[in-house]
């Protein structure tokens, strides 16, 4: 109950903002990004679209990865009307191909740009179930494993830009406290999503893609820690704000949920400050595998915490991206 009220009326946390705290808020600490390259994706509209806004205030160059151009140009043009000295470089990215992250990598290495703050925030929400190109559940496809790939075949040039610079490299995946709705076994059960159209629940999936994304962050900060690189991971937990994510559900029940709600709700200014603190603030030097709401550290579920569970979402992960799926979710009867 306390923690309700103190969300409610934005109380301050140890890090000195709360819930109230808006993203522009958290970065005027001196915040200049001026020798700065960040990649931002799912940054055309809500909460990842007023990050990239706010970073690029604070100096910072972007590449927006994104499979609509056409939008992503257009929140380009927004953000050089305000900035008129904004750098923002647009390259087409479909998270849900594995095709396509390994060419957007590509692309983005021939560039030849450093890279310092890697914001893995695009979500989707599906209602329907669905396969991506690569036979995997979509939800999962694009909230979490094309990120995970994303960010393994970024890590190098990570790592040797914080190296060369002296600059602490960030790199933050952006979840959901929804993903302490889940419990049992992750892999188990993306297999049951993913074979069995009947067995589909939306809502579950989502919680799946989002406890992936934490584990993703618990594993990787080990790995950074044990390489030594001058690279952290966290995860934020953004709050509950009505985005496009909603998009493919539009009406009445919808509309009704959010009003009932409206008084939890952030707005998308508020959304975004926890992602750009973790991303930005001096205070979080050399913090790295934690969980963040309301710009401060938070606890998550019981098995967000299990680093054999993250080791083991890693392992198998890699042979996912490597793989084909079809074969790896296979239905039990199947013949292949």
């Amino acid at each position: 109950m306390l923690e309700t009220v103190k969300y409610l009326i934005g109380s301050a946390g140890p890090s000195g903002y709360g819930s109230k705290s808006t993203a522009e808020q958290v970065t005027d600490d001196g915040v200049d990004l001026q020798s700065c390259t960040a990649i931002i994706t799912g940054a055309t509209s809500g909460i990842g679209a007023e990050t990239a806004r706010v970073l690029a205030k604070r100096g910072a160059r972007l590449v927006i990865p994104a499979r609509n151009l056409k939008a992503a140009n257009d929140m380009k043009n927004r953000i050089i009307t305000d900035f008129g000295d904004a750098q923002i470089i647009i390259l087409h990215l479909d998270l849900s191909s594995l095709k396509s992250v390994r060419r957007f990598v590509s692309d983005f290495e021939a560039l030849n740009l450093p890279l310092n703050i890697l914001i893995n925030n695009a979500g989707k929400f599906s209602y329907d179930h669905g396969l991506s190109e690569d036979g995997i559940e979509m939800t999962f496809a694009t909230n979490y494993l094309g990120h995970f790939l994303l960010t393994k075949l970024l890590l190098k040039k990570m790592i040797a830009t914080a190296k060369t610079s002296g600059v602490e490299g960030r790199i933050v995946n952006v979840s959901s406290g929804i993903h302490t709705w889940f419990s049992g076994d992750l892999i188990r059960s993306l297999g049951q999503l993913t074979r069995d159209k009947s067995l589909y629940d939306a809502t579950r999936a989502y919680a799946i893609s989002k406890l992936a994304n934490v584990l993703h962050t618990k594993e990787l900060a080990c790995r950074l820690q044990m390489m030594e690189a001058n690279v952290t991971v966290n995860c934020v937990h953004p709050g509950i704000v009505r985005t496009r994510l909603t998009r493919d559900r539009e009406g009445f029940i919808t509309d009704l949920v959010f009003f009932l709600t409206s008084k939890l709700l952030k707005t998308i200014p508020q959304a975004a400050a926890t992602t750009c603190y973790v991303a930005t603030h001096p205070k979080l030097k050399n913090v790295s595998g934690k969980y963040f709401a309301d710009c401060n550290e938070a606890s998550n579920s019981k098995i967000g915490c299990n680093l054999k569970e993250a080791a083991r979402l890693w392992s198998f992960s890699e042979i996912l991206v490597s793989t084909d799926f079809k074969s790896v979710f296979a239905p039990c009867n199947s013949k292949a």
